[in-house]
């Protein structure tokens, strides 16, 4: 059985969680600071679309931040929030950090969800259940563009069709050592 422990008044199950950030509080977007070398950038249609979700489902997401108020994650909410004319926005703050951790989370939390891939088939189903109830689609961020991606009736685009058999006349060549072998065999 786990041991129970008190973290900012909050029971955690595990000795081995950390919980930097347990507490949400709002903060005024003018008294954030961005961090000066975010190498994420964010364009005007990102930031366009960002506040079109906000606008949609609301405030989701609290801002991460230092204790001096400085970002870590979230720019792009708190660029979209300033478009929206938000004066305040949830914010977490990531205690005893150091320098370095602040630093690489800011880079881990742009990255780290970029590695994650999508279950095609099942988000076909999930973008053609949307469309069937008219949801707008560009507000989920894959654009006007792929609606039609997703259309089944449709072949997907850029998809070539080939028949194995058509290609047993060729010889086929290793580009690393150069055997040659024959597809027949």
């Amino acid at each position: 059985m786990a041991k129970n422990k008190k973290l900012n008044g909050r029971a955690m199950q595990n000795d081995n969680v950390k919980w930097p950030a347990d507490k949400i509080d709002r903060r005024k977007v003018d008294a954030l600071i961005p961090y000066a070398r975010n190498a994420r950038t964010h364009s005007d249609e990102q930031i366009a679309q960002i506040a079109a979700s906000i606008k949609e489902w609301g405030w989701t997401t609290p801002v991460l931040i230092d204790e001096d108020g400085g970002l870590i994650a979230g720019h792009g909410r708190v660029m979209a929030a300033r478009k929206l004319g938000i004066e305040e926005v949830p914010t977490m703050t990531a205690s005893g950090w150091t320098k370095a951790q602040k630093q690489a989370y800011v880079l881990a939390d742009n990255q780290l969800p970029q590695n994650a891939e999508w279950d095609m088939d099942l988000l076909v189903v999930e973008m053609e259940d949307l469309g069937a109830e008219g949801f707008d689609l560009s507000l989920i961020g894959f654009g006007d563009s792929m609606a039609d991606f997703f259309d089944k009736n449709d072949p997907l685009p850029n998809v070539i069709e080939f028949n194995a058999e058509d290609f047993s006349e060729f010889a086929h060549q290793c580009p690393k050592c150069g055997f040659e072998f024959d597809a027949k065999e």
